[in-house]
Parts: C-alpha cells; sequence; structure tokens
C-alpha cells in the first residue's frame, strides 16, 4: 500500500512540474544563428505589457507569448531590429521598452531627479544663508544675551536716571558726598 501511494504522488508531481515546464517553452524555427541572437536580444528588451517588470522572453502571459511571434515574424520577414522596435512602439507605446528614449516626455523622466536634485541644493543653500546670518546677527548682540537695539535702550534709561537723579540732588547732599 505504501507503494502504491508513494508511486501515486511521484507521478502526481511529475505531471504538476510537467505542465508548468511545457508553459514556458517555446519552440522557433531560425534561418541563422545570428537571427536567433537578435530574437533573444530583441525579446530581452521588450518589456511585456501586462506584467510587472519582466520582458517578453521571461513572461508567461499571453500577450508576451503572441509579441514572440510576432517578433519572430518581423525577423523572418527580413526586418532589423529598428523596424521591430519601433513596430512595438506603435502598438504600445514607450512603456515596451526597458531602456526609454531620451525625447519628449521621456525627459521628464530621465531629467526630473537631476532637477529635483539641483532644487533641494538650491533650498539647501538658502537654509543655510539665513541660518548663518541670523547666527552672525546674534553675534553682534549684547554679551549679557541683550542685542544692540536693546543695548541702546537700556542705555538710554540709564543716561535719564541719572540725569534724574542728578537734578535731583540737593545741595545738602553735595555737601555730603564730601565735595564741598
Amino acid at each position: 500500500m505504501k507503494r502504491l501511494t508513494s508511486r501515486l504522488i511521484i507521478m502526481l508531481l511529475t505531471v504538476l512540474f510537467m505542465g508548468t515546464a511545457f508553459g514556458v517553452i517555446d519552440s522557433y524555427e531560425f534561418s541563422t544563428p545570428e537571427q536567433e541572437q537578435r530574437f533573444f536580444e530583441l525579446t530581452n528588451e521588450l518589456r511585456c505589457p501586462k506584467c510587472q517588470n519582466q520582458s517578453i522572453a521571461d513572461s508567461n502571459a499571453p500577450i508576451a507569448q503572441d509579441l514572440r511571434r510576432e517578433v519572430h515574424r518581423l525577423l523572418n520577414e527580413g526586418a532589423d531590429n529598428q523596424i521591430v522596435v519601433d513596430f512595438m512602439l506603435a502598438r504600445y507605446g514607450d512603456f515596451v521598452l526597458y531602456k526609454p528614449r531620451i525625447a519628449g516626455v521621456n525627459l521628464v523622466l530621465w531629467l526630473g531627479p537631476l532637477l529635483l536634485l539641483l532644487a533641494g541644493m538650491i533650498v539647501l543653500v538658502v537654509v543655510v544663508r539665513k541660518h548663518k546670518a541670523a547666527a552672525a546677527e546674534s553675534a553682534q548682540a549684547a554679551p549679557d544675551g541683550q542685542n544692540a537695539d536693546e543695548g541702546d535702550v537700556l542705555d538710554q534709561k540709564l543716561s535719564r536716571f541719572l540725569a534724574d537723579s542728578l537734578s535731583q540732588r540737593s545741595p545738602e547732599n553735595k555737601i555730603t558726598d564730601g565735595k564741598a
């Protein structure tokens, strides 16, 4: 009984793995090894429109299988790589390319990170300059932590106090000071 159960498990696993193994393999005939190499290069540089970050060579999606057949058909008709890529671009747009072209709207993709970095650096320089200006202004403040304006106000109050106290002095006080 154990023998029969183990054989059934092995047969079941074999059938399961055969199903996935046959799903991946496509068989194409090429007239030259160079054409076969071009096919693999093109299918690896074209992105599957349905899948997440997979080339049409790696994807098992039905649309990827269709695109591989279309690439094979175009190569058999004598198309060069640029014609195949242009054909795919006309059908699916720039998304089908793993490496987007440096033109048009794609310039935002290519230059956007540099522009954000430049804007960040400008903001950083402005913030540092403002901080330095504030630090320099506080360094000019009075040694007891008061700034120059507060020092002027205190000087004026002190002058008024001294003037008031001198004007209120009576002649008797002058004698007691020992000056007279």
